[in-house]
């Protein structure tokens, strides 16, 4: 799974400018429908346009393109349900191959007779399974970014709290995870705490794959290090609202608020 900074309901309107493509916000809740780049364009050369974007999606193979074509009129798309920044650069890419092409934005619709779709690479999705791992997304942060996360909840006796997050940020080096950071309370001799898992800005060559499953397990084995318990305890009062408390962190103002 790729954890970090993405972008769904808004578009990153300070990191990049297009020329031909629109962005189309992500629409949650039952119709869950796709976040999309989408480009609608003439070209007096389309064959020659189509051989260069097959040849650039071999730079991008995590990404979806699809082309549909009628004589010289084209509508180039792609999308998915978190646009990260490798999403964009993919799009600014095929921007060039526009520009060179001296590409015209159409506004009007047109009848597809050809389609070319170019599909990403295979990629294994996890099932995640362990309960009290959640994946979440975030409220919106500089650039209109989100962050997508894993959050865990557990609690255990105070005096263990600090072995315990040291070995945490031990399980996040060996695991790929590059954000770590927390909420707790601490009351009488117990603590709860929130804690949260996520990466940086996903850029091209340099995107961050986390394997769910063996950073489940091995929070799992702690189980048998700390008399450690998953959920909260003590009720609303002692719920972890201290924070957050950083252990590590990459691209923090995309990721963490702390006002």
């Amino acid at each position: 799974m790729i954890l970090g900074v993405y972008w769904y309901f808004k578009f990153p309107e300070n990191l990049y400018r297009f020329q031909f493509f629109k962005f189309f916000k992500g629409i949650g809740g039952h119709a869950n429908n796709l976040a999309e780049l989408e480009a609608r364009v003439s070209v007096e050369h389309p064959e020659n346009l189509i051989k260069k974007l097959e040849e650039l999606h071999f730079r991008f193979k995590r990404m979806y393109l699809d082309i549909k074509i009628n004589e010289n009129q084209l509508l180039i798309s792609t999308g998915d349900y978190t646009l990260f920044d490798e999403h964009f650069q993919f799009v600014s890419e095929i921007e060039k191959l526009l520009i060179l092409a001296n590409a015209n934005v159409i506004d009007s619709s047109f009848e597809v007779r050809l389609s070319r779709n170019l599909r990403p690479e295979n990629v294994k999705y996890e099932t995640i399974e362990h309960w009290f791992i959640q994946i979440i997304g975030s409220d919106f942060k500089k650039d209109n970014a989100e962050n997508l996360s894993i959050r865990i909840d557990c609690n255990l006796p105070l005096s263990y709290k600090k072995d315990f997050i040291d070995d945490i940020v031990v399980i996040c080096t060996e695991e790929n995870i590059h954000v770590f950071y927390y909420f707790d309370r601490d009351f009488e001799d117990q603590c709860n705490l929130m804690l949260f898992f996520s990466n940086g800005r996903q850029m091209e060559n340099a995107v961050q794959n986390v394997n769910i499953n063996a950073f489940e397990s091995k929070v799992r084995e702690l189980e048998q290090k700390y008399p450690l318990h998953f959920g909260h305890f003590g009720g609303r009062d002692n719920y972890p609202r201290n924070g957050p408390h950083t252990e590590l962190v990459t691209d923090e103002e995309y990721i963490i608020n702390k006002k």
